[in-house]
């Protein structure tokens, strides 16, 4: 287990920069979730980590060692990729055994870590199978027992649960959490997907085009976003924004922005923000309801419970206490404070 640093790292191709002047403290033991959407730069970072990719400046450490020049094996990482890249001639056993075997590991240190590499994973009674008899979950568990039994200092994870179902994902990204708890060792993840990263990481960094939005602990990013970019990407339904003025609120050039789970039906209580839109689309979801609303030019989505229900088509009012609401401003998109 090690601290991990990033300290201004820069990777450029050709003309492009993928990562723009990266610094990120990762603390020993801690799970870091990296986000954004595709093209980012996550993934880049990632493999510079695992020194797949050269450095193109700046400097990576891994505990108190600089790893920029030091080759990926040395680095004392273990990778999880999106594809399991399981050997299909190889038993479960001879794939977990397979890279401590190329270093060396005597045969009885060898079994003792795939034995409770199994144990940990509840492999024990496939050790015998080849990949083709697993479920895609089996797979991916194969996958990180054979991160495990390296006992590295980090665990590197590229989008690891991309290839399973909704459900298996759900349950695997649970698995992954207790193991990584339970082990305790420094783990950076890598995903598109913010419920993961909500759900996942003790802090999370969300990039946008090569560069470091914002990093905090998931609330933090929830409640008080950097900007409108981490504003709209942190959230499901993603946060309401449009010009603050449409809601009498804010100065000029200010955008306003709320949660859509924060919105509530009617003139609400104690004050607040209130406007009148148009209904488009109700979306039932037994415990509540999404609807889509129209508002001037803007599309906005409210999330309420599910009575009174909502018709599509009708006209209604709504509010939103004013310290739910936030301001940004328009020309820059940081945020400056809540409409309270």
């Amino acid at each position: 287990m090690a601290p991990i640093t990033f300290e201004h790292v820069t990777k450029r191709f050709d003309e492009s920069t993928a990562v723009d002047d990266l610094t990120i403290d990762v603390a020993d033991g801690e799970f870091l979730v990296l986000v954004g959407p595709s093209g980012c730069g996550k993934t880049t970072a990632l493999r510079m980590l695992a020194g797949l990719e050269e450095i193109s400046s700046g400097r990576i450490l891994i505990g108190d060692r600089v790893v920029n020049n030091v080759a990926p094996g040395a680095r004392n990482v273990a990778m999880v990729f999106q594809s399991y890249a399981l050997y299909p001639h190889m038993t479960v056993y001879d794939n977990l055994a397979f890279s401590l075997r190329n270093f060396k590991i005597h045969k009885p240190e060898i079994d003792r870590r795939v034995q409770e590499a199994a144990k940990v994973l509840e492999l024990g009674e496939y050790l015998k199978r080849k990949p083709k008899q697993l479920s895609g979950g089996q797979r991916q568990r194969v996958a990180l027992g054979r991160a495990i039994v390296r006992e590295p200092s980090a665990f590197l994870m590229d989008e690891p649960l991309s290839n399973l179902d909704a459900a298996l994902r759900v349950q695997t990204r649970a698995e992954i959490l207790k193991l990584q708890k339970r082990l305790g060792t420094t783990t950076i993840y890598v995903t598109h997907d913010q419920v993961e990263a909500m759900t996942m990481g003790d802090r999370i960094a969300v990039m946008s085009k090569g560069v470091l939005q914002q990093i905090g602990t998931p609330e933090e990013l929830y409640t008080r976003p950097a900007n409108t970019f981490v504003a709209r990407f942190i959230g499901s339904p993603a946060m309401n924004l449009l010009p603050s003025a449409m809601l009498g609120i804010g100065g000029a050039g200010q955008l306003a922005g709320f949660r859509p789970e924060h919105a509530q039906l009617g003139d609400g209580r104690g004050g607040g923000v209130r406007y009148q839109a148009d209904v488009e689309v109700v979306e039932y979801l037994g415990d509540g309801q999404l609807a889509h609303l129209r508002l001037g030019d803007h599309d906005l989505v409210v999330k309420l419970p599910v009575e009174p229900r909502l018709q599509a088509g009708t006209q209604e009012t709504f509010s939103v206490p004013l310290q739910k609401v936030l301001l940004f401003d328009e020309a820059s998109t940081h945020a400056v404070g809540t409409a309270a």
